[in-house]
């Protein structure tokens, strides 16, 4: 039996469309990974683990209810971690998670994802208004599509290849500008991307509501990861296709933005 965490979340979605069978944490039950004696992992073996927090603070002691019942874990991390786990806070998170899971005494496998392709659909209320996109600028990054991670998730959760981690882009390295124009040639319109100041997007963020805690780990990110030229095969060699594009990943959610 799997359990899938974050299965409301874009990768997780997809995951369960691909993964019917698996269990899916209920937090209508009250389950909640801060809270560690409130999940039922009985009958559980495999863990796909999304950590939702901005703090690793709970994860060692999660780590050890997950292994009084099951076997092995799969984390989704991100491929920032390999410039180093001071690069932001973002970073830092995922450098810790991993530090935890492998030391967890589970057999562990670790997926390093690129940026997501689906973070674009916070654009979409600029789009829906008019054809510019503001915000903080960010280091291009070879953009992947939530399928393609859920894909690999899937293959790796099914035939498990514990102590490997595994770092998974798209086929393009994209800037922020250039996700935008790919969106307009999907639109049939002319888009632009202007980038925002930090300090304005910082103000623009707080002054919406966000908790500042996310606000600083969003802005942190943005500024400081550095640029990354590296594609790789793993969407490939573990699922038997190639990466999609950007543009794929907008053609099939143009509704989004129309």
């Amino acid at each position: 039996m799997i359990l899938l965490t974050g299965a409301t979340g874009n990768v997780g979605r997809e995951l369960h469309e691909l993964l019917p069978e698996a269990r899916t944490l209920d937090r209508s039950s009250g389950a909640d990974l801060a809270r560690p004696e409130t999940l039922d992992l009985k009958g559980v073996d495999t863990v796909f683990l999304v950590w939702p927090f901005l703090t690793s603070e709970g994860a060692r002691t999660l780590m050890p209810k997950i292994a009084e019942h099951a076997q092995k874990v799969v984390y989704l991390s991100s491929s920032a971690v390999r410039f180093g786990a001071d690069t932001d806070p973002i970073t830092r998170l995922h450098a810790d998670l991993e530090t935890t899971v492998q030391a967890s005494g589970l057999e562990w496998t670790i997926l390093r994802a690129d940026t997501f392709a689906s973070n674009a659909l916070g654009w979409a209320g600029q789009l829906q208004a008019g054809d510019v996109v503001r915000g903080p600028d960010s280091a291009a990054t070879a953009v992947i599509d939530p399928a393609d991670i859920a894909a690999v998730a899937a293959a790796v959760l099914r035939d498990s290849r514990p102590g490997t981690t595994y770092t998974l882009t798209g086929p393009d390295v994209l800037s922020r500008a250039d996700q935008v124009r790919i969106l307009g040639e999907a639109l049939g319109r002319e888009l632009r991307f202007d980038a925002t100041p930090f300090d304005d997007a910082r103000a623009q963020l707080l002054a919406d509501g966000r908790p500042p805690a996310l606000v600083e780990a969003l802005i942190g990110s943005a500024q400081n990861r550095p640029a990354s030229d590296l594609v790789t095969t793993t969407v490939e060699d573990l699922t038997g296709r190639p990466a999609h594009t950007f543009r794929a990943w907008a053609d099939r959610n143009l509704a989004t933005f129309a």
